[in-house]
């Protein structure tokens, strides 16, 4: 168990400093009162004060210098037991401490003459105590970070069994689309595909060749759908999704099945980050499918605006005159808000006064930290 030199607080620092100024001016004034002043006097009053500030990290040398404690050893005798039993522990330093201690106090030349029975007291009370008292709060230290380590550990297994829910949920996903929607799609790929070879006159063949087109983009983004949601299995990458450059197609798919957009792009369409261009694609994508679902037969204007900051795309269309019976399920609204905000934009959606429904998402044109 490591354990820093400070242990992280400076309230341990200054009580060390200060305890270590007690015991230093307490030498100076033994020393004073017994003998003249020398200059290896200070030496001797550093020695156990440097060793006082460092005890934390050298505990055994603070216990060595306590028989130049001469004024009061027994106080820096306790400390000392006690670091060195709170640092290391059952630890053979901890043995060493613990006699050498008991040597100093029983042999402590400035004491009256005692007994036998009052060295071992002063035995127990100076060294043993403290001691014990050490090795109980070492054990709680270890107690605590093993807890701590646990913990740690329970969140990381919690987070690893949550990713393998993730992922399995993700292959049965990827596995109902295949087995499901993409046969219906691609059967609809098909039977439009041979419409348009037998169909009985022009406008059923444009129908059919609309519907196959549709069907078959559909099915290209499926694949890209799969490959992302079967990303842990080998094989070759997803063609890239589409992004602010593949709006006038999309636009242009839409106008062939039938419904009146107007699009307003800056020429040339500008270089934006391409989080924020897939996002942009996603919201007009959707923007008009809505539109095409609740409201046929109205005008769907498309405003896409960038500068150095910023990407609007603005997408309004108003209440529509005939009223289609299709049922909405609100995820697709949900599914741009979260699109947009992934890439760091937000989406505002909502009816205005004069009747008018917008979709307005703003992303930033470069990737945000």
């Amino acid at each position: 168990m490591r354990l820093a030199w400070w242990d992280g607080k400076r309230r341990t620092l200054v009580f060390d400093v200060l305890f270590a100024g007690l015991v230093a001016s307490g030498l100076v004034l033994e020393i004073a009162n017994n003998r003249e002043l020398r200059w290896y006097t200070f030496a001797l009053v550093a020695v156990p004060f440097t060793a006082m500030i460092v005890r934390r990290r050298f505990p055994l040398l603070f216990m060595a210098s306590t028989p130049i404690a001469q004024w009061w050893p027994s106080v820096q005798v306790t400390i000392a037991a006690y670091t060195v039993a709170s640092r290391k522990g059952l630890h053979w330093q901890t043995a060493v401490s613990f006699l050498y201690g008991s040597a100093v106090i029983v042999v402590w030349p400035g004491k009256q003459e005692t007994t036998v029975g009052s060295s071992v007291g002063y035995v127990v009370f100076f060294v043993l105590v403290p001691t014990l008292l050490g090795l109980w709060v070492y054990q709680r230290r270890a107690l605590l970070v093993a807890l701590r380590d646990r913990a740690e550990q329970a969140e990381r297994e919690r987070d690893l069994r949550a990713e393998r829910v993730v992922v399995a949920e993700r292959r049965r996903i990827a596995r109902e689309m295949h087995d499901v929607v993409a046969h219906r799609v691609s059967a609809i790929a098909l039977q439009s595909g041979a419409l348009t070879m037998t169909a009985p006159d022009k406008q059923t063949e444009e129908v059919a060749e609309v519907i196959r087109k549709t069907s078959t983009a559909a099915l290209t983004e499926l694949r890209d759908i799969l490959q992302v949601l079967r990303d842990d299995l080998p094989g070759e990458p997803g063609h890239v999704a589409p992004a602010l450059d593949a709006v006038p197609v999309l636009v242009a798919d839409a106008v062939g099945t039938g419904l009146k957009v107007d699009l307003q792009l800056p020429d040339p369409i500008p270089d934006v980050d391409p989080a924020a261009g897939r996002a942009a694609y996603r919201v007009v994508q959707e923007a008009l499918t809505n539109a095409t679902k609740h409201a046929p037969g109205v005008v769907v204007t498309v405003r896409i605006t960038a500068d150095e900051q910023e990407l609007v795309v603005e997408v309004t269309n108003p209440r529509g005159v005939l009223h289609a019976e299709v049922p909405g399920s609100g995820y697709g609204l949900m599914g741009m808000r979260e699109r947009v905000s992934l890439a760091g934009g937000t989406l505002q959606t909502g009816w205005s006064d004069d009747g008018v429904f917008r979709v307005r998402a703003v992303l930033p044109t470069k990737a945000t930290e």
